[in-house]
């Protein structure tokens, strides 16, 4: 048994920024990650093309800027850069491959007693204790692929947007892109510009957005009701995109900002899908009814054969089958079920980092919170 003050699940950016706002404030800290690596959504899962959506001063973690040479939109390869100097500089040392399989509070004890698996040993399970848990495994836990009828059948290939590197492999294939989210969008334009015949095929109506729109919307929102705002980016939206319905993509009835709190749906960002999908080169298509070999069936009734699948469909979280007792913190889905600005604690000791679907700034904004928070008890 290893007993520990404070443990902290999940070496993302958010189990990064928690681990080091406590190392600021010098409170012992250990970090258990699924993972081989730190950040492997960005390290290992992530698409070469992904930039990060806005601007650097609203992803940056606690304590360090980004370097003044860096883009206002940092690349994939100066992101991940970015957390390598962060680890080294707050020498943060989690404990790797270790797959928490269940966290219960101990009310006698008064501490919260975890169980891990180490996954580089068989899965030799392991035991830790600790007075304060931190949740920071991430809202981009686990991949998630939809049940398809006839999936099974597709003779091409099929991968999720966390397989997916580059377009090139995918030159003058015939590639169906399964989701209209920020992801499948980017890897629509992706594959386009490999020279691939790409589709999408989109269910859920989204918002269209460009980068300069979001940060309007930022400042914005320091000054002006939420709603007020959901107005001003709709009306922007239709000035600069039109009817986007005459090619396949449909406008939600509520606001951008209005989805997001409260279904955690991000509005697209757009770097230039948009172009390709009005000049014919991206087409849209309804939703996936079924599989049958090569042939995808549509909910139109209209069938299409393609070569590739990729599925930017998400991800779910695993909270709710490891940690034990936590009646207010998380929902089923994992997230925060409290409201901001209070979602970060929960009872007993109990924390959340980056769980409230506000990207990197949210997570950054919770790791100081539960730091400081922690500091103040333990005074």
């Amino acid at each position: 048994m290893e007993d520990q003050l404070v443990i902290v699940v999940g070496a993302g950016p958010a189990g990064l920024s928690a681990a080091a706002s406590l190392s600021h404030l010098s409170i012992p800290y250990m970090v258990l990650e699924r993972e081989d690596c730190f950040a492997s959504i960005w390290t290992k899962y992530a698409y070469d093309r992904l930039h990060l959506h806005l601007k650097k001063q609203y992803c940056e973690l606690p304590h360090m800027p980004f370097p003044a040479d860096y883009p206002d939109y940092v690349p994939k390869a100066q992101f991940v850069q970015y957390l390598d100097d962060y680890v080294a500089r707050f020498r943060i040392n989690p404990v790797y491959q270790r797959s928490v399989e269940s966290a219960v509070y101990d009310e006698t004890a008064r501490k919260w007693r975890l169980v891990a698996r180490d996954l580089g040993s068989g899965g030799a399970e392991e035991y830790y204790a600790c007075r304060f848990l931190v949740v920071a495994s991430g809202e981009t836990a686990n991949p998630f692929i939809p049940q398809v009828e006839g999936l099974s059948t597709f003779l091409g290939k099929v991968l999720h947007s966390t397989r997916f590197k580059s377009g090139e492999e995918f030159k003058d294939k015939s590639v169906l892109v399964v989701g209209s989210g920020n992801s499948g969008m980017e890897i629509a334009l992706d594959l386009a510009n490999h020279g691939a015949m790409t589709s999408i095929a989109a269910r859920s109506p989204v918002h269209i957005l460009t980068k300069e729109m979001v940060s309007v919307a930022f400042f914005l929102t320091k000054y002006i009701p939420p709603d007020i705002v959901d107005s001003i980016l709709v009306l922007l939206s239709k000035l600069v995109y039109g009817d986007m319905l005459k090619y396949g993509i449909r406008r939600p009835t509520e606001g951008p900002f209005s989805m997001k709190l409260k279904y955690g749906k991000y509005p697209i960002i757009d770097v230039g899908t948009c172009k390709k999908i009005r000049s014919g080169e991206i087409q849209v298509l309804p939703a996936i009814k079924s599989i049958d070999g090569n042939i995808v069936r549509l909910e139109d009734g209209k069938s299409h054969p393609f070569d590739s699948i990729v599925f930017c469909t998400g991800f779910n979280r695993s909270t709710n089958k490891w940690l034990k007792g936590d009646d207010l913190l998380l929902g089923e889905d994992g997230i925060c079920k409290q409201s901001f600005p209070n979602h970060w604690k929960g009872k007993n000791g109990l924390y959340c980092v980056g769980l409230s679907r506000r990207g990197l700034y949210g997570a950054a904004a919770d790791a100081l919170n539960v730091a400081n928070d922690i500091k103040q008890l333990l005074q």
